[in-house]
Parts: structure tokens; C-alpha cells; sequence
């Protein structure tokens, strides 16, 4: 794209500096005016012939000649920049383009999906369930026309593994990076690449090989997700568990069910819940819905935890009830 952008102005630059000669050309050899040289100029340069202003003097005669010569080659070429721009769309893409870059400056925080093969519509799928603000990078012609149409979120095509493309989907402003291409060595790159740009960003990368799980964490990624691995030991489950696996599904929204499990952050609670226990809270009584975990900075998840764990700083609380319950939950405690 900015290679167009500067073909486009290299051709109008040539036509105002073809448009300059030919104006003083004509002020210095003929002594005509400004706008009589400027018409004669303009006359020359749009191939019209209409007759000069005045009789040309042998050396204007001269200067004129040669100055059709060079002008056939710039109208030659600006013609084919021009019909390029127009019948080869490069015009809209330049447009839609702008329109695009006013939109990516104000996004901040957050998540740049690459791949929208069946993992990435997946999980596109789920953030606008969550409304959670996100960029879609994909470039494969094949997998672009199952997009919906029209896209409820911003799409950039092209290649991700290119820095200026992640820097485009402002990579520096987001919070986290999902990588669900098949190639694990794309993945790879984008991992070094996005870490390089943005080191505190979340990485959440796709792995089709046992292999590649290892080399994706060295390369920056914070989670490396298996979807084959987690397929098999799913199904193996249903049948050795089958009602854990159901009430995980419930949990997990795969089964449509008025169930659902949300995190809050510490830092997300009113001033008055701030550092007290969870029997104090009294969530249950007051919203209907149960605090069934709490993740602990230091010691890690806290399972079904007692009535006398204190909400501090950095824990994040896993909340869950219907979906009335958790509103009331958000009004109470957020």
C-alpha cells in the first residue's frame, strides 16, 4: 500500500513539474505573461492543440518541440498510474485504508487474533460473546471468504508474520496476542516478532506438533494450547467421566444452560470490599451467586475456599451463578 501511495505521488509530482517548466519556460523565451504561459503549458500537456496566444519565435518554436517529446513520455506514464489507481480499485484501497488506520488509533488494550481458520473462528466467536474489543489478522484468500458478511470486527489481510502488520493491528497498545495458525513455525515468528515490539504482552499460541510446545514458550508465548491433545483426552472423558465433563461444559458455555463462571480482579471491588473475608462479603446471600475459587498471587489457586479468606491485593475471584446472579454480583461488589 505505500508503495502505491508513492508511485501515485511520484506521477503528480512529474505533472507539476512538467506544468512549472513549461510556465517559466515560456515566461523567459516568449515573454508572455503568467497565465497565458500557464495556458499554453496546459494546452501542451492535456494534447488538446488548440493554437498558442501568440506566433512562436524559432525558439520558442524549438522549446515547444522538445517539450512535447518529454511531455509524452510523463502523460505516458501518469496515464498508466492513473488507470491503475482506477480500474485496478487502488484508489479504494488507499480509502479504505485511511479509514481503517483513524479507526486502529483509538484501540487500546486490546486482543489481536491471527488465523481465522476453525480455531480462530472459534475464538473470535467467543470474544464477541464476551465483547471483548479485538483485531483479526488473516491473509488466505480460502479461508477470508467464510468471514461474516458484513465482519463485526476490524480485519487486516494480510501477512502476519511481517512486523509492519503487527505493528499496523497496534500491537503495542494491545494486552494480548492468539496465535491460531496452523503452522507452528508462522506461530513462532509472530511470537519473537510480538515479544520484540511488546514484552509484557499475553501470548496464547496454537500447537499442531508434541514438538513444538517447548519451542513456542522459548519463543515468548505465555500459554501453548494443543487442540488435538485437548480433543483427545475431551472425548476420552466423556466417556470415563461423563457428568464432570457435562457440568464442565455448563461452566464453560458450550452447553446453552443459564450457568456461568466470571473472574473479577482485586482491583475491580468497591473501596468497601476491599480486604475483607468472604463471609463479611456475604456474595451468596446478597447477589445469589458463589465465590468456588480464588486466585492467590503467592499461593496459587485457592479451591472452594473457607468463609475467613481474606480478598487482598492481586487476588482475582471466580465467581459462579446464573446470569441475573452475577449482575446483581457486578452491581454489589463492582
Amino acid at each position: 500500500m505505500k508503495e502505491s501511495i508513492r508511485t501515485f505521488i511520484k506521477a503528480a509530482v512529474m505533472l507539476l513539474v512538467s506544468i512549472a517548466t513549461g510556465t517559466f519556460g515560456y515566461m523567459l523565451i516568449e515573454d508572455y505573461s503568467v497565465l497565458d504561459s500557464f495556458y499554453m503549458t496546459i494546452l501542451i500537456v492535456s494534447t488538446v492543440g488548440f493554437s498558442e496566444v501568440s506566433p512562436l519565435s524559432d525558439d520558442g518554436k524549438l522549446f515547444t518541440s522538445l517539450y512535447m517529446m518529454f511531455n509524452l513520455a510523463i502523460f505516458a506514464y501518469i496515464i498508466s498510474v492513473f488507470s491503475r489507481y482506477i480500474f485496478e480499485g487502488e484508489f479504494q484501497k488507499i480509502f479504505t485504508t485511511f479509514i481503517y488506520n483513524k479507526k486502529t488509533k483509538k484501540v487500546n488494550n486490546h486482543v489481536i487474533v491471527v488465523g481465522y481458520g476453525r480455531t480462530g473462528a472459534k475464538t473470535c466467536d467467543e470474544l464477541l460473546k464476551s465483547q471483548q474489543q479485538f483485531i483479526l489478522i488473516e491473509n488466505n484468500p480460502e479461508v477470508l471468504r467464510y468471514l461474516p458478511d458484513p465482519p463485526r470486527f476490524q480485519i487486516i489481510k494480510e501477512d502476519a508474520t511481517r512486523e509492519d502488520v503487527l505493528i499496523k493491528a497496534r500491537i503495542e497498545h494491545a494486552t494480548s496476542l492468539i496465535c491460531t495458525l496452523p503452522s507452528d513455525a508462522d506461530n513462532m515468528i509472530i511470537c519473537i516478532t510480538a515479544k520484540g515490539i511488546n514484552p509484557n504482552l499475553n501470548i496464547i499460541a496454537r500447537a499442531s506438533e508434541e514438538s513444538a510446545e517447548k519451542k513456542l514458550y522459548r519463543a515468548g508465548a505465555n500459554k501453548v494450547v494443543k487442540p488435538f491433545a485437548i480433543g483427545g483426552i475431551h472425548m476420552a472423558h466423556l466417556i470415563t467421566q461423563p457428568y464432570v465433563i457435562e457440568f464442565l461444559e455448563i461452566l464453560t458455555g458450550i452447553k446453552e444452560q443459564d450457568l456461568q463462571l466470571e473472574e473479577f480482579m482485586f482491583n475491580e471491588l468497591k473501596e468497601e470490599f476491599k480486604n475483607k473475608t468472604i463471609k463479611e462479603l456475604d456474595i451468596r446471600m446478597n447477589t445469589g451467586a458463589t465465590v468456588i475459587g480464588v486466585k492467590d498471587p503467592n499461593r496459587g489457586f485457592l479451591f472452594d475456599p473457607n468463609s475467613d479468606t481474606v480478598i487482598k491485593r492481586g487476588d482475582v475471584l471466580i465467581v459462579l451463578g446464573s446470569r441475573e446472579s452475577l449482575k446483581k454480583f457486578q452491581m454489589y461488589c463492582v
